[in-house]
């Protein structure tokens, strides 16, 4: 299995709290973001890591080369890391083998290694993390499940929805081979129709509704961890997250 880690974004709704760096490059008791994704990867058997980078992308590399690994650590630039990050998304499929099982990842999450030792212990091949704790509201990326099965990702749910219940995803994924690449299929279709702005999010909900008995959940309601966007984020994650981890 090979993790991929999107880590190209710039970060803007953080503000100065960044001071310009990428979010994965923010530092918790002197640790940056990434370095700790790359340990929990290790401590759990990942062989291979690629991480996509864009914003300032020397200082990402730079990171990466500090951080001690005995797993294999490639990257590949998205130069129009200002565009959506379905782009990114793209350029990892470049660097990417079929027949290789992928564990997709968002850069910006502080969490317990727990969540994603759930994840890649899991026994379906495809699989979103949902945390059913969570404030509703138009930020959180949402997984609606009716009857034990997914029926909804994304932020805005449809009013008329059913579904049983719904929680947050967390941004990490575990999707087989064949699926990937329907994934890179479908983000490269995006891309030349000119949406170059939608979230990868679109085409995992698009594959989602088109073959719903291929996906399952893991429900990590309970652990912590969170996404960091905007500085209330940052601020939970030193004072709540942290200590938990």
């Amino acid at each position: 299995m090979k993790a991929i880690i999107l880590a190209a974004g710039v970060g803007q709704r953080l503000g100065s709290c960044a001071g310009r760096r990428p979010k994965c490059l923010l530092e918790f008791t002197g640790s940056s973001l990434l370095a700790r994704h790359v340990r929990v990867l290790e401590a759990l058997g990942i062989p291979e890591l690629l991480v996509v980078t864009g914003h300032e992308r020397e200082a990402v590399e730079k990171e990466l080369e500090r951080v001690p690994a005995a797993l294999q650590i490639t990257t590949v630039h998205n130069p129009d890391y200002r565009a959506g990050s379905l782009i990114s998304l793209c350029a990892a499929g470049t660097r990417t083998h079929p027949g290789e099982a992928i564990l997709l990842m968002d850069a910006d999450v502080l969490y317990h290694r727990e969540i994603l030792r759930r994840l890649l212990n899991s026994p379906h091949e495809n699989c979103f993390l949902l945390d059913r704790d969570f404030i509703p509201g138009e930020e959180p990326v949402k997984l609606c499940v009716a009857d034990g099965s997914l029926v909804e990702f994304r932020k805005q749910v449809a009013p008329d929805l059913r579904f049983d219940f719904q929680g947050e995803s967390v941004g990490f994924f575990k999707f087989s081979p064949d699926i990937f690449a329907d994934l890179l299929r479908r983000g490269r279709k995006y891309i030349d129709a000119g949406q170059v702005n939608a979230p990868y999010e679109e085409v995992i909900r698009d594959c989602l509704l088109e073959f719903p008995g291929r996906f399952y959940y893991e429900d990590i309601t309970g652990l912590p961890w969170t996404e960091i966007d905007f500085p209330e984020d940052l601020r939970r994650a030193e004072r709540e997250i942290l200590p938990c981890i």
